[in-house]
C-alpha cells in the first residue's frame, strides 16, 4: 500500500522540518513548502491525502488557504489541519471549515495522532481540536 501524501505549508523552517522528520519517520510521503501563491493548483499537483497549513503565513492568511479548498466541489473533502501559535485569535475568526486545530507549540505525538486519526475516519467522527 503507497504511503499517504501530506502538505504541510508553514513559513517556519524549523517547523517544517520537524513536521516532516515526524511524518516521514511514521511512513507518510511529506512535501513542504513556505507558502504558496495558488493553493488549488498545488494541491492539485501534489495530490496529498492531507494538508496541514499555518494560519499565519507570509502572504495570506491560512484560514483563507483553508477555505478556498474547503469551498472548491473537487477539494472539499480533503481533511485539513490548521495550525497556529495564536489559538485564541483563531477560535474567535472561526476555523475556516478545517477538519482539526493543532496549537503551537505541539507535541509530536499529538501531530501523528490527528494526521493518523483524518487519514482512517470513523464513520459520525466529530472535528478534532
Amino acid at each position: 500500500m503507497a504511503a499517504k501524501r501530506i502538505v504541510v505549508i508553514d513559513n517556519d523552517p524549523r517547523v517544517l522540518d520537524v513536521m516532516q522528520e515526524t511524518l516521514n519517520y511514521e511512513g507518510f510521503y511529506v512535501e513542504i513548502f513556505e507558502g504558496t501563491d495558488d493553493i488549488t493548483e498545488l494541491v492539485h499537483q501534489c495530490r496529498p491525502d492531507l494538508v496541514i497549513i499555518d494560519y499565519i503565513l507570509e502572504s495570506v492568511n491560512g484560514g483563507e488557504l483553508c477555505k478556498k479548498l474547503k469551498t472548491h466541489r473537487v477539494t472539499a473533502k480533503l481533511p485539513i489541519i490548521i495550525c497556529s501559535a495564536y489559538p485564541r485569535v483563531l477560535q474567535s475568526l472561526g476555523f475556516y471549515g478545517c477538519d482539526a486545530f493543532l496549537a503551537k507549540p505541539f507535541g509530536l505525538t499529538e501531530l501523528v495522532d490527528k494526521v493518523t486519526t483524518l487519514l482512517n475516519p470513523k464513520p459520525g467522527m466529530a472535528l478534532i481540536y
